[in-house]
Parts: C-alpha cells; structure tokens; sequence
C-alpha cells in the first residue's frame, strides 16, 4: 500500500486558489481514478473536481469553506499498489504563477454575463492576503479596506476565509452601530415595503455575481447601442434544407447561432479595434477572436463560455463548439477555462422572443452583440425587372459598444458589416 497526495488542480490561467465547496466523498472511502470528489469555487465557476488516482480517501486535508493555494495539498490517497507512488506532475507553485501573472497583459475571463479582468492576489495596505472570493463579498457588502483589515482570520496564517466573512457579516447586520461605507447590490437605497403576502427570495452566489457586475459595467463603461435589420432569408432556407442531413452527418443539430458567431468573427477581422480591451489609459488589442455566446442556465442565471480562436474554425467546427458549451453549461460541467479570454461576446434574445435588446457590456471587453428573433415580413426586393413586395425573414442586431475607445462611425460600421456577411451567405454552401 502506498500514499499520494492529492493537489489542488490548476482550473484556468489565471486561477491562483479555490473554495472547497463540497467533498462529495468522506474519508475511508473507496475511489475511482477521474471519480468527482469534491467541489471547488472559484471566482469564475464552480466545478468537480476528479480523484487523480484509485484507492481508499485515507485523509481530508482541506475542509469545507477553506481557500487553497492551486499546487497545495488537499487529501490523501492510499492506492493498491507501489504504482501509486509515481511522481505526479506538480503544478507550477503560486508565487511564480502570480509573478507571472503580474507580468503579463490583462486577459479577459470572459466569465458570467461580464466577466472581471484576471486577479491577482497582492498584499493589501495591511500587509494581509485576501483571497478574490473574500473581497467578492466584501464589495457585494460593502465593506470597506479599513473594516476588512479589522476581521480575525481563522485560515492559514491568520487569513481571512469564506466562513469568517460569513459570520462577520452575520454579526455586523444585528449591530444597530455597525453600517456599511458603500451601498451594497443586495441594499436598497430606497426602503422596499414588504407585505405578508410577498415571497423573499434569497440572491444565490451565481445571481449576486452577475448583479454586481452588471452595475460596475454600466458604471464603467460609457454605453451606446445602434442597431441594424438583417434579411436572415438565405441562411433560413439553408438550414431548412440541410438540418436534416446535417444531424444524420454529425449526430446533432446546428441552430442559427454558429451563423452568427462566424459572421461577427469575420467583422472582428475587417474591424480589428473593435477586438480590444481597455487598461487604464492603455487600449490592449487582442491577437486572437475568442466569442463568447451567452447561456441561460436551468436556475434561470446566465453564463458565458468562450469559442477560442474561431475565426479558424469553419461553420461545423463553430456549430460542434457551440453545442458542445452549450449542453455542459446546462449540466454544470464547464471547467473556469470554458469561461476565459473571450474578446467579444453575442447573446441570443430571440431565443427568449424577444426581437432586440441592449446588452450589457462584459468587463473588460468593449462591446457586446445581441440578436433578436427572426420574424417573416414584407420587405422590398429589387429584381432585374424592378422592385417587387415579398415576404423575408428579418433580424434586428443590436450592438452595445464601450463609447470611450469605439465611435459611432465604428460601432455602426461593424454592426453593418455582420448584417452584410449573414445576407450574403451562399445559399449553394455544403454541409
């Protein structure tokens, strides 16, 4: 018999630690190799984490709520056999992670809706380390530097863990003396009027996520919307005709949204400086076209997983991608590298009816597309023996931009051009 520690994977580039949220077994029994046994939280996904060997769960090391370092070990396994002792390949140890985090230009992470810029854990003015899930909640309860330096820490060297943060909060809601510096997502500014008959419902992590983030989006970014109607005929025939065959070809469907994705991908190449991101005072333009397509979830939240270089995938490729993140969304199965690098994102609100929208803008991306239901109408078609009145299957394209780095003339233009690549598809195209 031989023991193996078990370590804290890596779950992204720019993942340093996580919360273990669940051990889904208890000590004493026996594993799987690639057999979910804990859930882990980062601040981008929660998600399963797999026994890298077989055997008997001899020892815990992490409990339920504590941060740990990506590297550090969590368990002890106890294989069958001296194979069991093979070197396991260690991940880099977070200080070098972090340097090299530091170091590098800022990436989005195309998470949730809006995702944050990559964190990096830094000392504070205090001298303390606080983990990006504390100061999640510390800014969702607006709690200030001077009050956060002020929490006894319970975790590894005095710091400060999610079950500290909870029970602060806890205590400092029952003081009368104690009130927040900073109004909170989950605080009115207004006193709501609550009656018997009115349900209180609880914000899940997930929803208080995607609220705070919306709100510091519409704060930093200077929002312009523009739209344009789109004649969606060609590709509505076409996937008429094929859809069929296509599912007998490849196993599955393909929906309008791979449609989408490869026409805005060829709009990001004809307009590159809508592909950027916004530091400070710098404008940081992205090399490569990562969409990510926004996902509603069973519970009703939205998460956005990212097709990485798509402007090298073909319609197939795109169509795969998207049905792939799409179902492991909706079963929970999304790794925090699903979530990273997008540099532009679409949403679907004509999936939901609704026939256009204004989207909110993911930080730190620049702009953001929605597209509305495709509806049949009336339109003027010009022939060679002159105009005539037909029904077309129309689509209006909404396109949210960041009016600090993009102009109208950009925003407009670009919107423009997606709409021209979705009416000029080839109706003679092959599966």
């Amino acid at each position: 018999m031989a023991s193996v520690e078990m370590l804290m994977p890596k779950m992204g580039e720019s993942i340093i630690e996580g919360t273990i949220l669940t051990w889904l077994k208890k000590e004493g029994d026996s594993i799987e190799q690639d057999e979910s046994v804990l859930e882990v939280a980062t601040d981008k996904v929660d998600t399963e984490v797999p026994a890298t060997h077989g055997g008997i769960l001899k020892k815990i090391l992490a409990k339920e709520g504590e941060v740990i370092a990506v590297g550090a070990p969590i368990a002890l396994i106890e294989t069958s056999s001296e194979n069991g002792t093979a070197k396991t390949e260690t991940p880099s140890a977070p200080k070098t992670e972090k340097e090299e985090l530091v170091a590098a230009a800022p990436e989005n992470t195309g998470s949730i809706l809006a995702q944050p810029e990559p964190q990096v854990e830094e000392k504070s003015d205090d001298g303390r380390f606080y983990s990006p899930l504390v100061k999640n909640i510390a800014k969702e309860e607006g709690i200030s530097k001077a009050e956060l330096s002020k929490i006894p820490g319970t975790g590894k060297d005095q710091r400060v863990t999610k079950e500290d943060m909870l029970a602060y909060v806890k205590n400092r809601s029952q003081s009368p003396a104690a009130a927040p510096s900073a109004p909170s997502i989950s605080e009115p500014k207004v006193q709501v009027s609550i009656s018997a008959t009115d349900e209180i419902i609880e914000m899940d992590r997930m929803r208080k996520m995607i609220a705070q983030r919306m709100v510091d989006s519409k704060r930093i970014s200077a929002h312009v919307t523009s739209f344009v109607e789109a004649d969606m005929t060609n590709i509505v025939l076409w996937r008429e005709k094929h859809k069929d065959a296509y599912r007998a070809k490849y196993g599955e469907g393909i929906t309008f949204t791979p449609f989408f994705i490869e026409a805005i991908a060829r709009a990001i190449r004809d307009f590159p400086m809508i592909n950027i991101s916004v530091d400070g005072d710098r404008i940081i333009k992205k090399k490569d076209i990562n969409i990510g397509m926004a996902v509603a979830l069973p519970s009703g939240n939205l998460i956005v997983p990212v097709i990485k270089n798509v402007d090298q995938l073909n319609l197939v490729g795109i169509s795969k991608k998207v049905n792939d993140l799409a179902n492991r969304a909706r079963n929970n199965k999304l790794t925090a590298d699903d979530l990273a690098g997008g540099t532009y994102t679409v949403s679907n609100v004509g999936s939901f009816g609704n026939v256009m929208g204004t989207p909110i803008i993911p930080q730190p991306q620049v702009a953001i597309m929605a597209v509305g239901a495709i509806v049949k109408k009336p339109a003027v078609v010009e022939t060679p023996t002159g105009d005539v009145i037909a029904i077309r299957h129309k689509m209006f394209l909404s396109h949210s931009y960041d009016h600090r780095v993009v102009d109208g003339a950009l925003g407009g233009m670009f919107v423009r051009r997606v709409a021209d690549y979705l009416e000029e598809f080839d109706l003679r195209s092959d599966l």
